[in-house]
């Protein structure tokens, strides 16, 4: 299994869509900037089949430290998450 970073997303998508790899990269940056700053807004994004990103709220916490075996107290954060679609759910079975 390899794994796929963004250059090799770039390259794939522009031998796929006949652009060039500097047009997609601005696409895909575009992409990450508007899906960060609408899911900082507390928005939703879909992308119908695909997937659902959001923010999801975690409650704080008691943990352990696994070097001392001590407690600590862990606050309650906003966190980014993705859900994925029935469609990509369907694809990847």
């Amino acid at each position: 299994m390899a794994n796929v970073n963004k250059d090799a997303l770039v390259s794939v998508i522009a031998t796929k869509t006949d652009l060039s790899k500097k047009a997609v990269e601005g696409v895909i940056e575009s992409f990450e900037e508007i899906i960060t700053d609408e899911i900082r807004k507390g928005n939703k994004v879909t992308l119908t089949g695909f997937g659902t990103f959001k923010v999801s709220q975690r409650a704080a916490r008691e943990g352990i430290n696994p070097q001392t075996k001590a407690k600590i107290q862990i606050p309650a954060m906003t966190v980014p998450k993705f859900t994925a679609g029935k469609a990509l759910k369907e694809a990847v079975k």
